[in-house]
């Protein structure tokens, strides 16, 4: 199954995240990137995702799973290890077409995660479509390491001036023009 790279855009999306162990951990950080616009529920959680849920204000049940729980949720993210209630939850967002994300289980999935890179308004993002997490891993920090130096900066200098400049072909070519210079320079530098 192949799935469509998109952006997500996280503003007035209500994420439920079930599960509070080492993978929920994982997903609520991923998660924290983007949003806070996050709940939590499980029937026991870790130090670290405590430390996260309390850091960030995030509102958080400690209990298990009940059917009616993914009502009202735009996004739920599944980080348990039980097959059983990944498929039950999956099988409730069906009915409210809530997207679904199981750990470790494409099956109960309408997206996945991909490894990432973020930085500023920059985000790379690796997939396999779920094939090989360790593959996506590694190659998101060999493409990490690859990344020009003052990359944010340049990006925000990009923004600016794509704000001053007027639409059309002329700000394309400006924009353009500058972009392909950065990456020449780059490549220049690291060829020394």
């Amino acid at each position: 199954m192949n799935y469509l790279p998109a952006f997500l855009k996280l503003d007035q999306r209500k994420v439920l995240l079930v599960g509070g162990g080492r993978v929920a951990t994982e997903k609520i950080e991923k998660l924290l990137d983007f949003t806070t616009d996050i709940e939590v529920i499980a029937d026991h959680y870790s130090e670290e995702m405590l430390s996260h849920i309390i850091d960030h204000n995030l509102n958080y049940r400690t209990k298990k799973y009940e059917p009616g729980d993914v009502e009202g949720f735009d996004i739920v993210v599944v980080a348990v290890d039980s097959l059983q209630l990944q498929e039950q939850i999956w099988k409730e967002t069906r009915q409210t077409r809530t997207l679904c994300n199981a750990v470790d289980s494409v099956a109960y999935c309408d997206f996945i995660f991909p490894a990432y890179i973020k930085e500023g308004d920059l985000t790379i993002a690796v997939s396999t479509g779920g094939k090989s997490p360790a593959i996506a891993k590694h190659l998101k920090a060999f493409l990490q390491r690859k990344l020009p130096e003052n990359l944010t900066a340049f990006l925000e200098e990009m923004g600016k001036i794509r704000e001053e400049l007027p639409k059309g072909q002329e700000r394309m070519r400006v924009l353009s023009d500058k972009a392909k210079a950065f990456f020449a320079q780059a490549l220049e530098k690291e060829k020394k």
